[in-house]
């Protein structure tokens, strides 16, 4: 595994093409196929449609006016049947503000006000064409990609505009318990798109580059699934360049006795055309358990930190970074002294739904200072009579223990969050 998580990036490319020709060869070779038909592509098709309307509102403690963000996001779809294996999807979205402009989208030109990074727009979200067979799965096209838990490769889904990857994918199931993945990007499609031009470094609408993305995961026994990933993110007009890297790491995760346990270790390095060069570690060590109807979790990561000139510390510009690091989405950009997160928290079932409550403490990783603390309580639940509705209510409190805003450090920050949700 380990000569393979190292290959050069052409042998990648050429080891793709043959596994999926492969993969399209042995359809021709299953018998069953012989009674299907091209019109099964329509006739077991099926149209979709997804409404998220979202209120948001942020207070931070520093000059800019607090936000209040009211939000309707609209996805319509269409998945085909399979005929021989093969099916496409496609998926448009569409954001659109409601009510008043009190808040900064990133491209509205409201910078007075707190961001909500949700910009208006209609955008392609899916195209794909996707193969599927019974050693594996190819995809090319636009498409959504959520790797192991999503700290390093996600989807973001919890923004109103997903970030969805323009490439291919290929993963195989050669073994039992084994599965071998391999994705190429040729761009990443952000959050802080369609609306407005790649002229903004830090926050692009589409991230040019080419990434290749290797994992392979192997579940040893119940209580134990090792995965080993290298992902070599090619991030050429996001912040110069300066967040391209190649990452590779090891994840353990499983359940014994009755707990569920997680411990991960990778290295960071610059890779592609990045000025800085790099070389920070990542750590990951948690554990969760039920106490009845109580579900409580426990952990501690560390993204290490680099005092020498410029931020050489470890970053994830491509995860679903609202899963980590609390709900206020604070530490979007690891500050370049490292951040070490120590949390707890937990869920129980209440009127119907269940509520979250989750606690962090943030400190530097080289040196003594103390970024803060974070509070998060969320509840949700499906609406009584209204088949597909959800509510979600949301709350994060964030502490910098640093008072009001100064030059390079955080602020104090309060965001809430109304949100239905209904799915066809």
């Amino acid at each position: 595994m380990y000569r393979w998580l190292t290959q050069a990036n052409h042998t990648e490319v050429c080891l793709m093409r043959k596994l999926t020709l492969a993969l399209m060869g042995c359809s021709l070779a299953v018998p069953a196929l012989a009674a299907e038909s091209p019109s099964q592509l329509f006739a077991d098709g099926k149209a979709s449609l997804d409404m998220r309307y979202r209120y948001e509102h942020v207070d931070q403690n520093n000059a800019l006016n607090n936000a209040n963000a009211q939000t309707l996001r609209t996805r319509i779809g269409y998945q085909t049947g399979s005929f021989a294996g093969f099916s496409a999807l496609i998926e448009a979205d569409n954001v659109s503000r409601i009510g008043d402009m009190k808040y900064n989208s990133t491209r509205n030109r409201q910078g007075q006000y707190s961001v909500v990074a949700d910009p208006d727009g209609t955008e392609i979200n899916q195209a794909l064409l996707r193969y599927t067979h019974e050693l594996g799965q190819a995809t090319v096209g636009r498409q959504r990609i959520n790797l192991d838990n999503q700290r390093f490769v996600g989807g973001v889904a919890w923004r109103q505009n997903e970030q969805t990857y323009d490439g291919a994918l290929l993963a195989l199931k050669p073994l039992d318990g084994l599965t071998l993945t391999y994705g190429y990007i040729d761009q990443v499609n952000s959050i802080f798109g369609p609306d407005g031009t790649n002229n903004f470094p830090n926050n692009p609408a589409n991230i040019e580059g080419h990434s290749h993305l290797l994992n392979a995961s192997y579940q040893l026994r119940p209580e134990a699934t090792v995965t080993l990933y290298q992902y070599r993110l090619g991030l050429d007009n996001l912040q110069n360049g300066a967040q391209s890297s190649k990452t590779t790491g090891v994840r353990v995760a499983g359940k014994v006795q009755g707990w569920d346990y997680a411990a991960e270790y990778a290295r960071q390095r610059d890779w592609a055309d990045n000025p800085l060069n790099l070389s920070s570690k990542y750590y990951l060590v948690e554990a969760g358990t039920n106490f009845a109807d109580l579900a409580v979790k426990a952990g501690y990561e560390v993204l290490g930190g680099d005092n020498r000139t410029g931020n050489r510390a470890f970053q994830t510009p491509l995860a679903t970074r609202h899963m980590f690091q609390g709900w206020a989405d604070v530490f979007l950009t690891t500050p370049a002294a490292g951040i070490t997160d120590a949390w707890i928290g937990g869920s129980y079932p209440v009127l119907g739904g269940r509520l979250q409550a989750w606690y962090h403490d943030f400190r530097a990783d080289k040196g003594s200072q103390r970024y803060g603390n974070e509070v998060n309580l969320g509840w949700g639940r499906a609406v009584p009579g209204v088949k597909g509705l959800q509510a979600l209510v949301k709350y994060a409190s964030y502490d910098s223990k640093q008072g009001n805003a100064v030059a390079g450090r955080t602020v104090d920050t309060d965001k809430l969050w109304l949100q239905l949700q209904y799915s066809l």
